[in-house]
């Protein structure tokens, strides 16, 4: 495995009796990289995610996170991780700086904790207790407390379910100054402007397996960023992907005049995400 590869899974599975939620799930991670893991509800995602936290046994393949496997790595090899939680419970009755002060403790090499709170944006807020915050507030707590032990990997899970589109857009900018600082992070969301967004790299599970991985501009190949001409005709939606949307668009005009509803789409991360599992799902059901 290469030095600066901080995860590295190689056909991995997990059964549960006669329940195979794992199949064959192959990926990697490497340092300063930011990999998104997409994947419907039941996809096997949380089960990969809870497998390379340590929290979860697998029952084949190869697994190394931070040069070691998580089922026998130690204490110590828990301090290189930060973990955001799609939800941690209960909120604190400590205070900001409180709770970031105890689990800095905890860590041999940890941040500057008045630099954390600054970093995620509540300074004005450090000495407020947890459960008097604000949802969009508490999650900027646990994402510190995500990174105060100084991680050298960060998983972050779905770290912006129930923010609005502000909060969500601020979250992008914090995440943002983290990637400059170097900080490796795995990354599951099920907003595919995010992942667009933040990720360099993008790996889709569906049915237990890996379907796709590539860049956010490449993932799915070059088909399937193809435009799509789409238009009304005879009070039914049509459509056509084509590698010369101007050549169809000028033969639409020429046979229907100034067709209803015409536009010239190119396909988003979200269209091409979509194809992939709609494929995936075809493919299994055949």
């Amino acid at each position: 495995m290469a030095s600066s590869r901080l995860v590295d899974v190689q056909h991995l599975s997990k059964s549960y009796g006669d329940h195979v939620a794992l199949e064959d799930v192959s990926l990697h991670v490497d340092e300063g990289e930011t990999l998104a893991l997409l994947g419907p509800n039941g996809a096997g995602k949380s089960t990969t995610i809870e497998i390379l936290e340590g929290y979860r046994v697998r029952s084949g393949g190869h697994v190394r996170v931070l040069g070691e496997d998580p089922q026998r790595a130690g204490v110590a090899w828990r301090a290189g991780l930060g973990i955001v939680l799609q939800s941690s419970g209960e909120a604190s009755v400590a205070t900001v700086r409180e709770e970031l002060r105890a689990l800095a403790a905890l860590f041999p090499d940890a941040r500057e904790v008045d630099e954390v709170i600054d970093a995620v944006g509540l300074s004005g807020h450090a000495g407020r207790r947890i459960a008097s915050l604000s949802g969009g507030q508490q999650r900027r707590v646990e994402v510190a407390m995500g990174i105060v032990g100084r991680p050298r990997l960060l998983f972050l899970d779905e770290p912006t379910t129930g923010f609005d589109a502000e909060a969500r857009r601020d979250f992008w900018t914090l995440i943002r100054s983290l990637q400059d600082e170097g900080t490796t992070i795995l990354l599951t969301t099920h907003y595919l402007e995010e992942a667009a967004r933040l990720a360099d790299r993008i790996v889709v599970v569906a049915d237990r397996r890996v379907a796709a991985e590539g860049t956010p501009t490449s993932i799915g190949g070059p088909e399937a960023r193809l435009p799509i001409v789409r238009w009304r005709e005879a009070g039914a939606v049509r459509e056509e992907r084509t590698h010369a949307p101007g050549v169809l668009v000028a033969a639409l005009i020429a046979r229907l005049g100034e067709p209803e509803d015409l536009e010239v789409v190119r396909p988003s991360l979200e269209d091409v995400y979509l194809d992939i599992v709609r494929a995936d799902r075809a493919e299994a059901a055949a």
